[in-house]
């Protein structure tokens, strides 16, 4: 087995314990007994629990990071731009909901130089947000709500999707997008 693939999967279960306890209660003992293997054997793959959570996190973050600056540098319209966000979410949530579980809570728990860098990236990616919408409503594009409850109430739905989707079996994605999509942008009246 390829040492990429091994830490790989020590990644993808500690997501799952984290998610399940939170950071801070999970040991090395605790992933080594959920993968089946010694503690002292995951140290051939990762330095520290540390390790884990700032791979989790910091890949997370920089994949909205580029997918935002994709979009942000795109000359499509206001709403296609707010669409497209939304599917950026929808995507990662279905990609890695448990990992978003640790870009939610345990962001505080990073190093200092992973937490700030995670802070300028978040800073960055609501600013991009906030100018998206604060430039659709110069343009007349949205309606004239007020910038901070659109981005507040957009991107909190977002956010805690991975908490609500994986329990929604018979709900498939393009289902999610589409009516997500209409929800969020064009309300429900």
């Amino acid at each position: 087995m390829r040492p990429e693939s091994r830490k790989q999967e020590i990644i993808n279960a500690a997501a799952i314990l984290f998610k399940e306890k939170g950071y801070s209660a999970v040991t090395m003992r605790d992933l080594a007994k959920a993968m089946g293997i010694k503690a002292a054997s995951l140290y051939n793959h990762i330095q520290s629990k540390q390790e884990i959570l700032s791979t989790i996190i910091i890949g997370l973050a920089e994949e909205f990071t580029v997918g935002m600056n994709k979009i942000v540098a795109s000359n499509e319209n206001t709403i296609q731009k707010l669409e497209n966000i939304i599917d950026l979410h929808i995507d990662v949530t279905l990609r890695n909901a448990d990992g978003l579980a640790s870009l939610n809570n345990d962001w505080m728990h990073l190093e200092e130089s992973n937490l700030q860098y995670f802070e300028k990236m978040r800073e960055e990616y609501e600013g991009n947000f906030r100018d998206i919408v604060k430039k659709g409503l110069e343009k007349g594009e949205i309606k004239p709500y007020n910038v901070e409850i659109m981005v507040f109430s957009t991107l909190s739905t977002l956010r805690t999707l991975y908490l609500w989707y994986p329990e929604q079996k018979e709900i498939d994605s393009d289902i999610l997008k589409r009516d997500m999509i209409s929800v969020l942008l064009k309300g429900v009246a």
